[in-house]
């Protein structure tokens, strides 16, 4: 289908390689001065981003200018729909019935009614997503306090200090730390996500295929590498190396350009990873979570379970490790390997963990987010068969639900900006917009981190504050609002 040169015209393009490789549509519509161009996975609804040029003429150039970029990268016109869409990874796990002797104590059950991995809990919330696209923040007594609905299931939730994503089956991570979630990164449509992690705005993605890609603030990717092993469900970063789970145990690279500083062989495939300042914990299906010393890779210790490991936590520190595995069953381990305890879930293998303040909050097989208490004197008794009465947590009828913004319309306008705000300015820079900041007191050199669907020259948004990242730009926080 061509560009044609009528009121309102609509090219369709796709690239789509064999063997596993690109799978994608790019569509560009003019109507008039506005070009609304929409991608992402061949069968998906896609991003959508607009623009408003002053004249038709420019309009039509810069629509012909994106075709022309895409026809060059090996894109062709294509009728929507006669492609089949690739079937996404849906991550299918088994859960035995718990060997343990007594079930842990669980505080309060929280079902999402769907299959969950996603969890972070913090000082003030517990976040939990599922594969149906819902994200639900908690308190830690099991109060639902807002629903996020996402276009896709959610592989995974992670923090990068105050900010929260959440790595998503339509290849996009979500930046959920305000009211208006918004598509933070775009990955490549070949790149079918497992896990990922975000370490001051730089993006770390493990794929099916065993592979790490890194995408920086301005969604550009930065290195990719290929492990020695597939099914990359581990990854986890820090100022010094990214640490890769795979098939064939732990890889770690240099941040900057992806040297490889080290290669440990695990007991078996890893299924889970987790993190604390000086080692990294690979949760293996070979029924055993393996503590490696980051600076060489060197296994400090292991911890043995009864069956293949879905997850692995611990205590601020590693004082405590905790493990979830096959059979539906959590452990608890000293730092050197002595296994404390082993208790049932009473409902489905651990999937995700995370604990804090004397907590182990699990999501289980079946889609609950749990509560458990890990004191010393809850879990004494437990071991006795006294636990308490597990609290099922209800959807509150008034529960606020937040949606993705996909076009300026859908922010809130203001007249002016409120005191003590910033505002920030939409900027044509070459092929790409980027955002500056406008206001006095910032670099306005540097770029912003900004939602790209709402990106349009020469706007000007109002945002509640702006930090600085170790990169060189700013992320914003807080709520957006479009200056009229």
């Amino acid at each position: 289908m061509s560009l044609l040169r009528s009121e309102t015209s609509t090219t369709y393009l796709e690239l789509s390689q064999d063997g596993g490789g690109a799978h994608k549509f790019y569509e560009v519509t003019v109507a008039g001065t506005v070009v609304t161009i929409r991608y992402g996975r061949i069968g998906a609804a896609g991003q959508t981003s607009t623009s408003t040029f002053p004249t038709a003429e420019k309009a039509r150039a810069a629509a012909a200018k994106k075709v022309g970029e895409k026809v060059r990268k090996g894109y062709a016109p294509a009728v929507q729909g006669e492609r089949a869409p690739r079937p996404v990874t849906r991550r299918q796990v088994a859960s035995a019935p718990s060997t343990a002797r007594a079930v842990a104590p669980v505080l309060w059950r929280f079902r999402t009614g769907s299959s969950a991995f996603g969890i972070h809990v913090d000082d003030d919330r517990c976040w939990v997503g599922n594969q149906a696209g819902d994200v639900y923040t908690l308190d830690h007594e099991g109060g639902v306090l807002a629903h996020f609905n996402l276009p896709d299931g959610v592989k995974c939730l992670v923090a990068d200090d105050f900010w929260i994503y959440a790595g998503c089956d339509d290849g996009r991570v979500y930046d959920l730390s305000s009211k208006l979630p918004f598509a933070a990164y775009d990955i490549a449509a070949n790149v079918d996500i497992f896990w990922l992690d975000i370490h001051e705005g730089v993006l770390d993605v493990s794929d099916r295929e065993g592979r790490l890609t890194v995408i920086d603030h301005e969604d550009e990717h930065q290195w990719s590498r290929g492990s020695q092993g597939d099914h990359a469900w581990m990854v986890r970063a820090d100022d010094k190396a990214v640490y890769h789970g795979h098939s064939r145990g732990v890889t770690a690279y240099a941040p900057d350009g992806g040297r490889e500083l080290w290669h440990t062989r695990t007991k078996g495939p890893v299924l889970f990873g987790w993190q604390e300042d000086t080692a990294v914990y690979a949760g293996t299906a070979h029924r055993a979570v393996q503590r490696l010393d980051k600076r060489s890779g060197g296994v400090e210790a292991t911890y043995g379970c009864d069956a293949s490991v879905y997850s692995c936590a611990t205590s601020p520190g590693g004082r405590y490790v905790f493990a979830g595995d096959a059979a539906s069953s959590v452990y608890c381990f000293d730092r050197d390997g002595t296994r404390l305890w082993k208790l049932g879930t009473g409902g489905g293998s651990a999937l995700s963990m995370q604990y804090h303040d004397e907590r182990l909050y699990l999501v289980t097989t079946d889609g609950s987010l749990v509560c458990v208490d890990a004191s010393e004197s809850a879990v004494e008794a437990a071991q006795q068969g006294t636990v308490p009465v597990a609290r099922d947590v209800k959807l509150a009828a008034t529960l606020p639900t937040y949606q993705p913004a996909t076009a300026a319309a859908a922010v809130t306008a203001v007249a002016e900006a409120p005191a003590g705000s910033v505002v920030v300015e939409c900027v044509q820079q070459g092929g790409r917009v980027r955002v500056h900041v406008v206001s006095e007191g910032y670099d306005r050199s540097w770029n912003v981190q900004f939602p790209r669907a709402i990106r349009e020259p020469g706007a000007r948004y109002v945002v509640d504050a702006l930090h600085p990242a170790a990169g060189g730009f700013y992320r914003i926080r807080g709520d957006i609002r479009r200056l009229r």
